[in-house]
């Protein structure tokens, strides 16, 4: 069933209309770095969340929660996700970073868990398994799936830069690339599929957006991670089909740490949240 407001890519675009920025707040509170009167448990965890939620939503085009950070509570933990779910705005598309798929009964069920019970309304999936492990959760065609392709952490290129040739004998290109192109040819059959590329590699960004001039990105990495702003705003917004028609071309920008670390030491961390989510809007302004 379509949601209230349409797709997810309709719903993304109005939100980007409405604040003007491709900024997303990413929600991974580490119980090890939360600010002062934050127990580094499962309750300080979903405290600093809906801090965070309540804080920098207003100048936010998304929202997207790692759910390791939940996870590893157990179901407390799950209920306390469950929770802080229900505290993003329904204007707000909220991403699952969940970097599901496997096997087709698996991935079913994986579907039901993140799109019916969670809500979400996007999720990040990892291709390794082929298009069949993805087709449950791109079965839905109210939600978006976000396609692992050059990662932001620094050991990606271990088997991201691998060389990989075709059946056709041409010459060999990396294995991101090929993911792009792979993706590119799914999203003829299911236009509700993006791609997860990270803000730490210019040249890479610039050839996963060569290979896929129509899709919609995702791109972790900028703040803590030193992603490159303006490589991002270059190569980040979609060039062709519908989500170049959206305002920043559906480029969804997120930012984790430079957002939460305001808080930390200071006398008021929901004002210094606020105030570094919105100069980060600023900064990612389209």
């Amino acid at each position: 069933m379509i949601g209230p407001s349409g797709t997810y890519l309709q719903r993304l675009g109005a939100r980007m209309d409405a604040v003007g920025t491709s900024l997303c707040l990413g929600v991974d509170p580490d119980p090890a770095s939360l600010p002062a009167g934050f127990p580094p448990n499962v309750e300080g965890v979903e405290r600093f969340a809906v801090l965070l939620i309540e804080a920098a939503t207003p100048h936010v085009a998304a929202v997207k929660a790692n759910l390791a950070f939940f996870e590893a509570f157990g179901s407390p933990g799950i209920a306390a996700l469950e929770r802080v779910r229900a505290r993003v705005p329904p204007d707000i598309p909220f991403i699952a970073d969940a970097k599901r798929a496997d096997i087709g009964s698996t991935s079913t069920r994986q579907s039901v868990a993140l799109f019916d019970t969670l809500e979400a309304d996007a999720v990040t999936v990892n291709p390794y398994l082929g298009l069949d492990a993805l087709e449950p959760l791109l079965a839905r065609p109210d939600r978006f799936v976000y396609v692992l392709c050059r990662t932001s952490n620094a050991g990606a290129a271990e088997l991201q830069d691998l060389l990989v040739t075709t059946g056709d004998g041409g010459a060999g290109l990396p294995l991101y690339v090929q993911v792009a192109h792979f993706a590119a040819g799914w999203a003829r059959r299911h236009p509700h599929l993006g791609l997860v590329c990270g803000a730490t590699g210019q040249a890479e960004m610039a050839l996963v957006r060569a290979a896929a001039p129509e899709l919609p990105f995702l791109v972790p990495g900028l703040g803590a991670q030193g992603g490159d702003v303006s490589a991002v705003m270059q190569h980040g917004p979609a060039l062709a089909g519908a989500a170049a028609k959206l305002r920043g071309g559906a480029v969804v920008v997120n930012v984790s740490r430079a957002i939460a670390g305001a808080a930390i030491g200071s006398s008021e961390p929901s004002t210094a949240v606020a105030a570094a989510a919105q100069q980060w809007s600023t900064v990612l302004g389209c």
